[in-house]
């Protein structure tokens, strides 16, 4: 179980948040939300160790670190989709097959694109090839900045279900999001709100 006590941030000389404090268990979705500004992003990176000017306590139990997905694509554009994934499975689980890397990418609809450079993909593309790692590498818990964005319909709907097969396997979800969440779990709200 992950749990967050008394975390307060300053960034600019303005409080983000202060007291602020929960809890988050295998198997639940905690979608945080708040105006842009409100430090959603930084209270991630403080959650995946990205950030570490902060006071409070960040506790996590795990045997591995958080699997965090940013809201900007993470590819690099000189590598192909397959290029980019195995560079990632290098770094976190060495020894993935090619074909596991491949049916990540069917996965998230691209197939044909395995070896077309991330350069040369549309915003939607590129955040599909970074969320393809959604689909293979393996972690406790996940932390994703903004999933839902820059893909339609269809890759929302994938990646919803993505999140409910992380949730049934006893894995633990933690987003930001400003769209609605259609998965079949309950879905705890943390809303952000600079102090006054």
């Amino acid at each position: 179980m992950l749990r967050v006590d008394d975390l307060y941030c300053e960034r600019a000389r303005r409080v983000l948040f202060e007291n602020l404090s929960f809890a988050v268990a295998p198997g639940e979705l905690l979608q945080i939300k708040g105006a842009n500004g409100s430090g959603k992003t930084t209270l991630l990176k403080i959650l995946c160790g990205l950030y570490e000017d902060y006071s409070g306590d960040v506790d996590w139990p795990l045997d591995a670190w958080p699997l965090f997905v940013g809201h900007k694509p993470g590819v690099k554009d000189q590598l192909t989709a397959r290029e980019n994934l195995k560079w990632l499975a290098e770094l976190y689980q060495p020894g993935t097959h090619t074909g596991t890397i491949d049916d990540a990418i069917f996965a998230v609809g691209l197939r044909g694109f395995e070896d077309v450079l991330c350069g040369a993909m549309s915003e939607g593309q590129r955040k599909r090839v970074n969320l393809a790692r959604l689909f293979f590498l393996t972690s406790p818990a996940w932390i994703l900045d903004e999933p839902l964005s820059a893909i339609d319909v269809d890759g929302v709907k994938l990646l919803q279900e993505r999140i409910g097969f992380q949730l049934n396997e006893g894995g633990m979800v933690i987003l930001t999001s400003h769209q609605l969440l259609d998965v079949d779990h309950e879905v705890r709200h943390l809303n952000l709100s600079a102090p006054s």
